[in-house]
């Protein structure tokens, strides 16, 4: 019986997950003047995006020109902003194919004021870059941001006037090395008036726009979000993991400078499609209208916020976030986290003691049950990088701009085989994992760490993992031998790492904690319910809680392998690992368990095939082939 909760609750996750992740649909040009259309923000997708327009070609002058032309019809006072480039973006620019010195070495800014009703009041201002790489039309990158921008405009003046002034920044040589940005706010008069800024980017051609990154302590830019955003069309899509992971990225956008002043804001992307980066096929006929709509509609009830707001946030407390299947946005304090941890370690004492007393449960099984997490996370360490590597090399180690947007190109073919090699890990930890052979599990896995770092160079994180996972497949008596023991163990080793987690970079500790807080939940009601576990009244509640839980982990990992996972595939083993929590009470009957395992094994075959299908689908050219073996 167990078996049938077992496919369904996983079943069910993947699909509240893959809903989730959908884009809204785009609103066409009869809808209301005070809401966001994209349909009619396309209008001058078209016009920017007819070609690529990068700094000193002809069209980036038209594009300029037809920009102040909107932005005067809609009611804005219009100027521009020049500035010089600099060397080092010059010399990008030349590398890439453009020509500084048509353009006097020198970026233009367009911007906008539309008076509130106290000029008195810090402003808000719109943000997105108006220049393009010399390869693409660039009709997401960043046309679609500007489009949003002018159709946000459009809306929030049919809404009425605010009391604050609303800047609109156009900047431009953005693609180059953020020069326009630092021209603006390193000098420009309206700089020190801007108390917010939200601004818009993209990295791809499609998929949800995701809220991520904030200025720094946050709390009340997250809170005001979190109330306007969700009036969003498709909600919002948003957490502190993704802030903390990019605020030490190297990389960086517009929002980066006015970030480092110390201006609050929201910075605003979607990351989807990642083929269409910087691509020739990024044209307006390509671009995904649902993802205008939603990055639209998140900026206009963001602006229209922040503009009527009796005060701007300012810089205070760091806030921990995330949102519930993009309907809410869900934050506390760090703080706040030491008080989820506790709960949850005594909801789990309490599942533990009940359990202890009706189920035979006992502490070694517990730490066996832990190190049935260990090995499922060093083992998933080593398969998805080997899994991943099958798809081409790691990106540091293409010597090309092309090699790099080629990986991106094979980024889907990447994160469903990664999945899939996950997901055929739970499957083998469900279904016993002392079971195979403990030398060829130990040697499979030696074989795959030797071929990931054959292929994608020297990583200590790899060789650590496989010594662990290998160690501990040589010892299958360290394997749980009841159900209590292997979920109350996950749970507890989940519980450690948030704790780890708190103590560190509390930012990031909601993704351990609000899954060990509900997978605690669920055993101690589990536990009171049915001790062993088989009637369906126990089996309802754990298959609800995974999924829920699961659903939300599905939602979670797409955006942060597309924004990690090029290189860091090991990242969906760690979700992975919060999602075996969920689900290991299911764990099919003994004599299931020989076809179970043998449907692990061909699910781990076909992620293999899936990732290395990239190279057919997303084949390299000669040039590119050579640059990146």
């Amino acid at each position: 019986m167990r078996l049938y909760w077992l496919i369904g609750s996983l079943a069910l996750a993947l699909l509240l997950g893959v809903v989730s992740l959908q884009s809204p649909r785009p609103v066409g040009v009869e809808a209301p003047a005070t809401a966001f259309s994209a349909e009619r923000a396309m209008a001058d997708v078209r016009q920017v995006a007819q070609r690529p327009h990068p700094v000193g070609s002809a069209d980036h002058g038209r594009v300029r020109d037809y920009l102040l032309r909107r932005m005067t019809a809609l009611g804005l006072q219009t100027s521009t902003q020049s500035g010089p480039i600099a060397r080092g973006s010059a010399d990008y620019l030349k590398r890439m194919g453009g020509d500084p010195e048509a353009a006097g070495f020198t970026a233009v800014n367009l911007v906008g004021v539309l008076p509130g009703r106290n000029p008195a009041l810090p402003a808000v201002a719109l943000m997105a870059h108006y220049d393009t790489v010399p390869t693409s039309p660039g009709a997401a990158d960043d046309s679609a941001g500007v489009a949003a921008v002018l159709e946000s405009v459009r809306a929030l003046r049919a809404r009425g006037p605010a009391d604050r002034t609303l800047v609109v920044l156009l900047t431009d040589a953005e693609e180059i090395g953020l020069d326009g940005a630092r021209v603006f706010w390193g000098g420009h008069p309206l700089r020190d008036r801007i108390g917010a800024v939200i601004n818009l980017e993209a990295r791809g051609g499609g998929g949800r726009a995701m809220m991520f990154e904030t200025g720094r302590g946050a709390a009340g830019t997250v809170a005001l979000f979190g109330r306007a955003g969700v009036r969003a069309d498709g909600g919002v899509t948003s957490n502190s993991l993704a802030a903390f992971v990019y605020e030490r990225m190297p990389n960086g956008t517009d929002f980066t400078i006015p970030k480092n002043r110390g201006v609050q804001g929201l910075n605003l992307a979607f990351i989807g499609r990642p083929e269409q980066y910087h691509a020739p096929t990024s044209t307006p006929g390509a671009l995904d209208r649902g993802s205008l709509q939603h990055i639209g509609s998140q900026t206009l009830e963001s602006a229209d916020a922040l503009l009527r707001a009796q005060a701007l946030p300012a810089r205070g407390a760091e806030a921990v976030y995330a949102d519930l299947f993009g309907r809410v946005v869900l934050h506390h304090s760090p703080a706040a986290g030491w008080g989820l941890l506790l709960l949850a370690l005594t909801l789990l004492g309490a599942a533990g003691w009940r359990a202890r007393e009706r189920a035979g449960l006992s502490l070694a099984d517990l730490g066996r049950g832990a190190l049935d997490g260990l090995w499922f996370t060093a083992a998933g360490l080593v398969l998805t990088q080997a899994v991943r590597t099958l798809a081409g090399p790691m990106a540091q180690r293409t010597e090309s701009a092309d090699g790099y947007y080629l990986l991106l190109a094979r980024l889907p073919w990447m994160e469903a085989g990664a999945a899939l090699s996950v997901l055929a890990l739970i499957m083998a930890v469900l279904g016993g994992r002392a079971r195979p052979d403990r030398r060829v599990t130990a040697g499979a896995l030696t074989v795959a760490a030797v071929f990931a770092l054959a292929l994608g160079g020297p990583s200590p994180i790899v060789i650590g993992a496989v010594v662990v996972a290998a160690g501990l497949s040589l010892y299958p008596g360290l394997a749980a031998r009841t159900v209590w023991g292997g979920w109350t163990g996950l749970i507890a080793l989940v519980l450690g790492l948030g704790g780890v987690a708190q103590t560190l970079a509390p930012q990031t500790a909601f993704l351990f904690l609000w899954p060990g807080l509900l997978a605690a939940a669920v055993a101690a009601a589990a536990a009171f319910a049915d001790p062993g576990l088989t009637r369906p009244r126990s089996l309802a509640v754990i298959a609800v809680g995974a999924v829920l839980g699961g659903g939300w982990l599905v939602a979670l990992a797409h955006p942060v392998f597309l924004g990690i996972g090029l290189d860091l595939p090991g990242v969906l083993a760690l979700l992975g690992l919060l999602s075996l929590m969920l689900v290991r009470p299911l764990s099919p009957e003994r004599g299931l368990v020989r076809p179970w395992l043998m449907a692990a094994l061909a699910v781990l075959a076909l992620g293999a095939a899936v990732s290395f299908s990239a190279r057919i689908a997303e084949p390299a050219s000669a040039p590119e082939a050579s640059a990146a073996s």
